[in-house]
Formats: C-alpha cells, structure tokens, sequence
C-alpha cells in the first residue's frame, strides 16, 4: 500500500516488539511518458488528446502502457483533437463535453477512440472541459492529478517573470500555446515541464466556484488566487481548478497560481491538463 505505515514484529519471547516501518513505493518504476514524483508517476509533457482507429488495439495498448511516440501514432493513423492553436478538429460525437461516452462501433474493450497522452514536440490540448480531460485520462489508464500532487510536481519551475521567447515558460505567447517540451528553462526540479504557463491545467480537486482572484503575497510572489465561493449570481456551483496559469496570464501565471473560476463543465482555449498513474 502506498502512503501508509505498517507494522513488523522485530522480536518477540516473553514480550513481543511491535516496530513501525514506513511502507513506501521505493521501486516504482515509472512508464518512459512520466517521472517518479514521490510515489506516483507524472506525465512529463501536457496532454495532447488522439483518436485512435479502434482496430488499432496495438496502438491503444503502446499508449495506455506510455511507450506511444508521435511516429507511432501519426503512423498508427491517430488524428491529433483540439490543439490550443485551433481546438480543431474537436471531439467526435460519441465523446460530449459531460465526459459521458459511448463506444466506438468494434472497439473491443469498449472506449469511445479519445486517449490522452504525453509526449514532447506537440501543441498541448485545449478546449476540454474537467469531464472529458478526466475520462480522456482514465481510457489512457491514467488519473488526473491532485492538487497537492501538481503542487508537489511543479517545485522548482522557474516563477513567471520573463518570458524570452526560447527557453523560458511561456507567458506571454499571444494567443497561443507552444509545443510541449519546447521551452528547456521550463522544467520543474523532478523533470516535469511546462507547470507554468503555455496552457491551464485540470486537476481533480473541486471547490466552490470563485467570484473574484487576488494575488497571493508574503513571499509568494503575484501568482493569481481565484479562489471561493459563493459563486456567480450568488449560488454555490462548483469550479474545478485550473493550476498554473497559461500562455495569456504574463507575470500572473506561476507554480503558486490557482483558479476556480472555470465549472467542470466549462472549455477554454488556454486550458488543457496533464495525467498522472
């Protein structure tokens, strides 16, 4: 078990001694699309979302077990969905903005043909909503990340502050997102790259949907804080967070910038997400 404490009698005659032990994944090893971040793998690279033939059952497993490359799917013929540079083509019919799908006809397991996946050299996803980036992950055999996780796999980034149009995250692109792994500088201390800036992204974690940001202070910087309730014309609807700003957000965005301003079911086109096991 991952997380937990168990117990190891270390010796025992008339009394036994009960020793606690720290249980912990010390040999995980992570798929080549993600690092070892603590005891869970994180994709490298922000998702880029393809639809695969559905009797190209080889190409799904190579993705689902993160040994997919752009050769392999442009070659398996995967068609790239919604890169922030257009969001299009967008998402076929049988895989809605509600995250919930039917089956592509012969899919065998069933899935609706939509996987999301992390490689380098590739425009990140855009305009999906929190439910289909979670379904998009789950059908990658993957997860959304946590909050706490994405805090814990973005240390390190550089804070926004310059963007020189090379190496730097990308703040300050006008209107658009980079390829990911495109920006070196860009890097968190574990090997992850692009946490601030190019696009939002996802995580798991719901909260009540802000009505305003303010910027975080004492040490922190001016990473943007849109965070709690009430929300919009006084009811508690849901925002789920977006973390780490976008290409849109200059100085705003940063490893501290959270937001929850956007509903689950809401799409933009600064917002993707990333995945993790």
């Amino acid at each position: 078990m991952k997380g937990v404490r168990g117990y190891i009698v270390v010796g025992c005659t008339a009394v036994c001694v009960v020793a606690a032990v720290p249980v912990t994944a010390g040999t995980l090893k992570c798929p080549p699309d993600s690092v070892k971040v603590g005891n869970n793998c994180i994709d490298t690279y922000e998702a880029s979302v393809w639809l695969i033939p559905p009797s190209n059952t080889s190409l799904e497993k190579l993705v689902q077990s993160g040994k997919a490359t752009l050769a392999k799917l442009t070659a398996g013929g995967a068609t790239q969905l919604s890169p922030s540079s257009s969001c299009s083509p967008g998402y076929p019919a049988n895989f809605p903005n509600t995250g919930n799908w039917t089956p592509a006809l012969g899919s065998n397991p069933p899935s609706p043909g939509v996987y999301a996946v992390s490689i380098p050299g590739v425009q990140p996803n855009a305009c999906i909503t929190w439910f289909q980036a979670n379904q998009a992950c789950l059908l990658s055999g993957k997860r959304l990340l946590t909050n706490r996780e994405w805090q814990g796999a973005a240390a390190g980034t550089p804070d926004s502050g310059t963007d020189n149009g090379t190496t730097d995250c990308n703040i300050s692109t006008a209107g658009d997102a980079v390829n990911t792994g495109s920006r070196s500088n860009c890097k968190s201390s574990w090997g992850v790259f692009d946490m601030v800036g190019n696009v939002d992204e996802w995580v798991a974690d719901w909260a009540d949907l802000a009505n305003g940001c303010t910027n975080w202070s004492a040490g922190f910087g001016s990473d943007v804080s849109c965070f709690g309730g009430p929300g919009g014309s006084g009811f508690n609807l849901p925002g789920a967070l977006l973390r780490g700003g976008s290409f849109s957000d200059g100085t705003n965005a940063g490893v501290f910038a959270v937001s929850a301003l956007g509903g689950p079911s809401n799409s933009f086109s600064d917002v993707g997400f990333r995945c993790a096991r």
